[in-house]
């Protein structure tokens, strides 16, 4: 019988990888609960209403990407292809949104029916951060910072830039989007067929375009700047002020208009190069009209996303990933004859409650010395503490694996001491 595989594009996390998923887990949750952001989590599968309602019939993700079906009732449900619309549907569900201010935060897996390559999976994970209730600038500089420090956290904030623009209000947008119809109809036959298929159904999307020949016709485009409105040109001028004070470098991009038709005001991205093709590591921007369309009340919010497989891959590739980061076992216990083993587990158990936080893994099965210290040294662990001899008479040495094999014999009842100083000596 053949192998059942793994789907296309819907990759496991092995074991040796996932310590750097959690450290960057770790971090991000720390950074979130300093600036008071609340977890919520929802189902993977919704209403495929949501995404149509939210994202855009006319997007490439809802024609193109999404995982829908129908269940057993007849029902349309689609794997959640982003989290926004589900976040928004939750809160609003649940009553989080009346008269109320909410700081949320989610992480977890996204599908999207698209070609697999390096940073870009079938099912994919985000963690995503939202606000609602708030409609000024200081909101959108909370965001804009919290990602500044979750860089520098990292260690990463040379290899990323800020990408910023305003898209306007609802009004401003839709006046812009008559006047930029009307000068790509004139050019309609010169655009490449994605572009002249979105001319007719989400024209903004044109502004993304990497086709070489209809970037020229969009560099002599008319400028949504030209379409704004007062007032929103001066809260984004506000907001550019307020990142200038902060020292956070932006760049303008008119052409950033972000691929979710949900987005007015403030949009913006994190891009790198040091992931090829794949160069947008975070993105967000303002949607106060999500909750309307979804059926709620007028909600002000904003929000940004960020690929966590695609910050690993940054990681690695700038090797900015503490040396820490992989190492499971900090003691393993060797035993070495049968007449030791309860002792063993005895003098384990006792190691992970005196000590907290230690990683102990102690030896089973087993096997002469030689082999279990190459075990000792292939996990990486620190030290190991090797319990030899018969249940009577019992020898314990501990071996430092990691400074030319330093060995010292000590006695049961000091073990726990010795470990204690010698853990404390090197953190």
């Amino acid at each position: 019988m053949a192998k059942i595989q793994a789907i296309r594009g819907m990759n496991d996390v092995l074991p040796e990888q996932t310590p750097v998923w959690q450290y960057l887990e770790t971090v991000m949750r720390d950074l979130l609960a300093a600036y008071a952001y609340r977890e919520i989590r929802f189902p993977i599968v919704e209403q495929t209403q949501l995404f149509k309602r939210s994202i855009g019939e006319v997007t490439d993700i809802v024609e193109k990407e999404m995982y829908t079906f129908e269940d057993r009732n007849g029902d349309s449900l689609s794997l959640r292809p982003e989290g926004t619309a589900c976040c928004v549907r939750a809160a609003e569900q649940h009553g989080l949104l009346y008269n109320q201010v909410q700081k949320l935060w989610y992480m977890g897996p996204m599908y999207r029916h698209e070609r697999p390559q390096k940073g870009r999976y079938r099912q994919f994970h985000q963690m995503g951060v939202e606000a609602f209730g708030m409609s000024g600038w200081d909101i959108e500089l909370e965001m804009l910072v919290l990602t500044a420090d979750l860089w520098k956290r990292l260690g990463i904030s040379d290899y990323v830039t800020l990408e910023i623009n305003n898209l306007g209000t609802s009004e401003d947008r839709a006046a812009y989007t008559l006047h930029l119809r009307d000068y790509l109809l004139n050019h309609r036959e010169a655009l490449d067929p994605d572009s002249q298929n979105r001319l007719d159904k989400n024209v903004l999307r044109i502004l993304d375009s990497k086709n070489p020949q209809t970037q020229e016709i969009i560099s002599r485009a008319p400028s949504l700047a030209e379409s704004l409105s007062e007032q929103s040109r001066e809260q984004f001028t506000r907001l550019l002020e307020a990142l200038e004070s902060m020292g956070i470098q932006a760049v303008e991009n008119s052409n950033l208009v972000r691929g979710l038709d949900y987005y007015n005001g403030l949009v913006f991205e994190w891009t790198t190069d040091k992931l090829g093709a794949q160069a947008t590591v975070c993105a967000g921007g303002r949607y106060d009209g999500l909750s309307r369309q979804l059926g709620g009340t007028d909600t002000p919010a904003v929000g940004f996303a960020l690929g966590i497989e695609r910050l690993i891959l940054m990681l690695e590739e700038t090797g900015k990933l503490p040396e820490s980061v992989g190492t499971d076992v900090d003691v393993y216990v060797a035993v070495i004859g049968e007449g030791v083993r309860e002792q063993a587990f005895s003098l384990s158990h006792e190691l992970r409650n005196r000590i907290p936080g230690l990683r102990v893994l102690t030896h089973c099965g087993g096997g002469k010395y030689n082999s279990q210290l190459k075990k000792a040294f292939a996990s990486k662990a620190r030290c190991a503490v090797i319990l030899e001899g018969s249940e009577e008479l019992a020898e314990i040495k501990i071996r430092i694996l990691d400074e030319g094999g330093k060995t010292e014999t000590v006695q049961s009842a000091s073990v726990g001491d010795w470990l204690s100083e010698f853990f404390n000596s090197v953190d």
